[in-house]
């Protein structure tokens, strides 16, 4: 059974359109990734899956449960951890979660409890206050919390904002864990490099529109460039479409990311004993970004 299906999704708060017409769905065990600039409708649509707002249109199935008619069964089956730090300050981080697990009815081991804490290294903290957390422990007691009730699709909101980097490569792994346990997710975040790194497909939005739907290889391949450097033995006179920088002993070229260098070099009739050196990089996902809000091709 699909884990989130939304089907022509629309929000509107008066003459604002803030969701337009959204359409799509997450597989088992997929990562997908919500991008685009602020105001955009990500929070909006996370906001709708959670029955934290209600659309003014369209359909939003949770594995199956339709938010709106059947709320309780589609809650159970997702957790959500949101951009918001949490401010129990009068609790501790046990008492937190086994208030949080009687919300949903849910019998939660003992075991079970100190097995996600462990995993996000907040085991030796449980006894603490919220109030005596850093920023990036009480962070992680959000994906604690959410993952407390079993859910198998879990919905981030820029989990790894506001963290050091470290950290942010702890959550990476752990997101990644989740997946091999067939838990879908569904993530926005404003760093790029962290959804290129963790995301199977992508979505881009822009004023409530969803621009661009595709893996993540597709996009990069479809809507960025590969940069080639090549430093010359001795300057040459050539002509071509891709070249953007022409020094007297260096040509840099912006050319499509599948395209081999063999090509490259027969479409500008330069051979490999005139090379002294060659340097590539592989287009981002800033870039498919910037072409993609920009409308470009």
């Amino acid at each position: 059974m699909t884990p989130l299906k939304i089907t022509d999704l629309t929000k509107r708060y008066e003459k604002l359109v803030a969701v337009d017409h959204v359409t799509f769905s997450i597989a088992p065990g997929e990562i997908f990734g919500l991008l685009g600039p602020n105001g955009a409708g990500k929070t909006t649509i996370i906001s709708s899956i959670v029955t934290l707002q209600s659309p003014s249109s369209g359909t939003i199935e949770v594995f199956g449960n339709d938010v709106r008619k059947n709320p309780r069964a589609a809650k159970f089956a997702m957790g959500f951890v949101p951009q918001e730090l949490i401010h129990h300050g009068f609790f501790t981080v046990e008492e937190i979660l086994k208030f949080h697990a009687t919300n949903f009815g849910a019998k939660v081991s003992k075991d079970y409890r100190d097995y996600l804490l462990e995993r996000l290294h907040l085991y030796h903290h449980r006894h603490k206050l919220v109030s005596q957390l850093s920023g990036g422990m009480k962070r992680r007691l959000l994906i604690v919390k959410a993952l407390l009730h079993h859910p198998k699709l879990l919905l981030l909101d820029e989990p790894t904002a506001g963290v050091d980097i470290e950290l942010r490569h702890t959550l990476w792994d752990f997101i990644r864990e989740l997946k091999q346990e067939k838990i879908s997710v569904l993530l926005t975040t404003h760093y790029l490099e962290e959804a290129e790194a963790l995301c199977d497909r992508i979505g881009i939005l822009n004023h409530g529109r969803l621009l661009s739907i595709d893996t993540t290889p597709t996009l990069l391949k479809n809507h960025s460039r590969k940069e080639v450097t090549l430093t010359l033995l001795s300057p040459v006179s050539i002509s071509s479409p891709y070249l953007t920088r022409h020094e007297e002993h260096r040509l840099t070229f912006h050319v499509p990311n599948d395209m081999p260098l063999k090509m490259l070099l027969n479409e500008t009739g330069l051979s490999f004993e005139n090379i002294d050196d060659i340097h590539t990089k592989q287009g981002t996902l800033e870039e498919v970004m910037m072409t993609v809000l920009n409308g470009r091709k």
